[in-house]
């Protein structure tokens, strides 16, 4: 984990593009991550955006407490090599699994879920949170990214998200801020 907080660090020091750099979640976020994904019900366990695995790794140890597995899905091939050798050096490459390509080609494939992190471009949520809830099992969390930080971008989405009598929602201010979402 130290590994990728510094990768990023360099990253975002160096003026590396939005879309190439790692855009990881903060240590206190990843340890929440862990928490709820640790409370869910009994489920899928999924990740939208998986980056350099940062997350996915806080993740990874909720399901390996549980004797859960996660699936997390990844557009770009190198975040693809980078995550898949961060899962193997920690061990988690067991229960992990990436799907690589356009998430949309592959979301609704999920069914039972029981816990999403969605922290993928700010575009895509609602697409994803629409396919994600109704294969969510009652009492399911979703867990979106950058909800205080893109707030403005995300006004929307969370307005939506606010309305919708499927679900009760709160937002956390810890990290990017945290939209976080129960299935009813």
């Amino acid at each position: 984990m130290d590994e990728l907080i510094a990768m990023n660090e360099r990253q975002k020091a160096g003026g590396m593009g939005h879309f190439e750099r790692l855009r990881q979640v903060s240590p206190e976020t990843g340890m929440l991550l862990a928490l709820l994904s640790a409370t869910a019900p009994d489920g899928r366990h999924i990740e939208i955006g998986t980056s350099g695995g940062y997350s996915g790794l806080w993740l990874s140890l909720a399901c390996r407490a549980k004797g859960r597995a996660l699936t997390t899905f990844e557009l770009s091939e190198a975040k693809i090599a980078l995550a898949t050798e961060t899962f193997l050096v920690a061990g988690v490459d067991d229960i992990v699994t990436i799907v690589p390509g356009d998430v949309r080609d592959n979301l609704r494939d999920q069914r039972d879920v029981s816990f999403c992190f969605l922290d993928t471009e700010k575009t895509l949520y609602r697409e994803c949170y629409d396919v994600v809830v109704p294969n969510m099992v009652s009492g399911g969390l979703l867990v979106a990214d950058n909800a205080v930080s893109h707030a403005d971008e995300l006004a929307s989405f969370l307005d939506m998200v606010g309305s919708d009598v499927r679900v009760d929602s709160v937002i956390i201010t810890t990290g990017h801020g945290l939209l976080v979402v129960r299935k009813v």
